[in-house]
């Protein structure tokens, strides 16, 4: 009977720690499957809010931000799949999500874009001098963008950089062991960026990592976001094809993704 109890005790307490980190962070538990991946249910507002809460939490927190064609990749790769969903928050990045979600009858209540989470969770961290590591793009463009961080976001901390152009991930680590940052944006892109996050997870020393793409070379100057009216009604995608018509096979993912949420979708729990 006693072990019964002292079972009992045991659970409640990491039943009541959960309860704890789940409050702390501003977690809703609510998500919509769509093929296979648990995208979170959050506005802009409510995501960095749940960022911010992660980096005054204990350990490292993961954000992935999905589009319609890494949901897609991750539906079609299981091991892929199961990275993405061990992160805690995933956000809607990509009107195709949005779309797809629509359709499950369960939608979202906007777009949630990494960078523009990114800048707002910058604007938050200069205000009590929290730092971030960039680790990405070419040689050279992480130190650029950080001295237009620095200019843009007063009281923000640069810990560190390094280019994406890397093989030894062990020295990687321990210059951003060294650094100590609270915030580590790793843009080496997908699947990659995901699964280097995942695979040293319990070995980053930082409060919280988010897989940005392409957003050290946004901040860097070196690649031009989409202007201001594609990014309002959801096509950034069309004015990255006119600007790189090259992009127009991987562009195919966005029906594809459709048609499989369309017809697949609700399969999947």
């Amino acid at each position: 009977m006693l072990n019964v109890f002292f079972l009992c005790g045991i659970i409640y307490t990491y039943v009541q720690k959960f309860v704890r980190i789940i409050y702390k962070r501003g977690f809703t538990m609510d998500k919509v499957n769509i093929l296979g991946v648990g995208v979170d249910i959050v506005t802009m507002a409510q995501a960095t809010k749940r960022a911010c809460g992660m980096l005054e939490s204990d350990g490292l927190s993961v954000i992935y931000t999905p589009n319609s064609e890494i949901i897609l990749y991750a539906s079609e790769h299981e091991e892929f799949k199961d990275v993405i969903n061990s992160a805690d928050m995933i956000i809607p990045d990509g009107i195709g999500v949005v779309h797809g979600a629509k359709i499950l009858g369960k939608p979202l209540p906007e777009r949630v874009a990494g960078f523009d989470l990114v800048c707002c969770l910058f604007g938050e961290m200069a205000k009590s001098g929290k730092s971030v590591y960039l680790l990405g793009a070419k040689p050279g463009v992480a130190d650029t963008a950080a001295e237009k961080l620095r200019e843009k976001y007063r009281g923000l901390v640069i810990a560190g950089t390094h280019d994406g152009y890397f093989k030894d991930d062990e020295a990687v680590i321990e210059d951003i062991n060294k650094a100590n940052p609270d915030f580590l944006m790793v843009c080496i892109g997908f699947p990659k960026q995901e699964i280097w996050i995942n695979k040293y997870r319990d070995r980053l020393n930082a409060k919280l990592a988010i897989g940005a793409g392409g957003c050290i070379d946004v901040f860097a100057g070196t690649v031009l976001r989409a202007p201001d009216f594609y990014c309002r009604h959801g096509i950034e995608w069309l004015y990255r094809l006119i600007k790189q018509p090259s992009r127009f096979v991987r562009m195919l993912a966005l029906p594809k993704f459709g048609l499989k949420v369309l017809f697949t979708g609700r399969r999947y729990k």
